[in-house]
């Protein structure tokens, strides 16, 4: 099993700052008893959970492989898109459930995002050629802007439909993963996995910057207002029960 080397630090840093996120949305939540409410916190703590969980085991070496590129060793942690395989799911239903969005628009969401990592995965691993991993990234990336339009044209709408502050929120959450996720695929192509312009080294440290920007930050923003939970819910209910 291959070991992390200097970039563990920032492997251990992505692993505490997940785990003090995931136990302050577990404070935060503690009192919360509205069930429609509940479902943010739990989805939240969730995704703070499982990414605590990949980092740690990337810091002690489970979460890494090796792969033989032309002669040079690349070292690959799968264990970070095994996280993004159920944490960026999450995020997308936290926000698709924030805008009551349908049940078609979440389904549509959540495949494209599969299809985005599974591809990413594969590009990562492959070891043919650098044009074959490449071409994959290509392909994660086209996902990816196809989710990015598809969100925005999606849940905007059905945002607008919502009271003025959950709207607001929707929008805000909205913009700060577009903002994020953009970036990864950027950090990918410059990075070991792929043209190997940034060393693994900076590579990992700023996957770490982005995941926890990702996870904790996108939770922040989300649990930080209670009375905008509370105007959201209210308004479901209202719908839900009208004749």
């Amino acid at each position: 099993m291959a070991q992390p080397g200097a970039e563990s630090v920032w492997l251990w840093i992505g692993t505490l700052g997940m785990t003090l996120g995931m136990l302050y949305f577990i404070g935060s939540g503690w009192g919360v008893r509205d069930p429609e409410q509940e479902q943010f916190y739990i989805i939240t703590i969730f995704i703070t959970a499982i990414a605590a969980a990949s980092y740690f085991s990337m810091a002690t070496g489970f979460g890494l492989t090796e792969v033989e590129l032309a002669g040079k060793t690349l070292d690959i942690y799968w264990a970070r898109y095994a996280d993004w395989l159920f944490t960026t799911p999450l995020l997308l239903l936290d926000l698709a459930l924030l805008a009551r969005a349908d049940k078609n628009t979440i389904y549509t969401l959540i495949g494209l995002d599969a299809f985005m990592i599974g591809t990413g995965l594969v590009g990562a691993l492959v070891a043919a050629s650098v044009v074959f991993r490449l071409s994959w990234w290509g392909i994660s990336t086209a996902a990816l802007a196809f989710l990015l339009y598809f969100l925005v044209r999606s849940l905007s709408d059905m945002a607008d439909e919502r009271p003025p502050q959950v709207n607001s929120l929707v929008n805000r959450l909205q913009n700060l993963l577009i903002v994020l996720w953009v970036a990864y695929p950027i950090v990918w192509i410059v990075g070991t996995e792929g043209l190997g312009v940034v060393p693994l080294y900076w590579e990992t440290a700023a996957f770490m910057v982005l995941d926890l920007s990702a996870k904790v930050g996108f939770g922040f923003v989300l649990l930080r207002s209670r009375a905008v939970l509370d105007a959201a819910t209210d308004v479901s209910r209202a719908s839900a029960t009208a004749p």
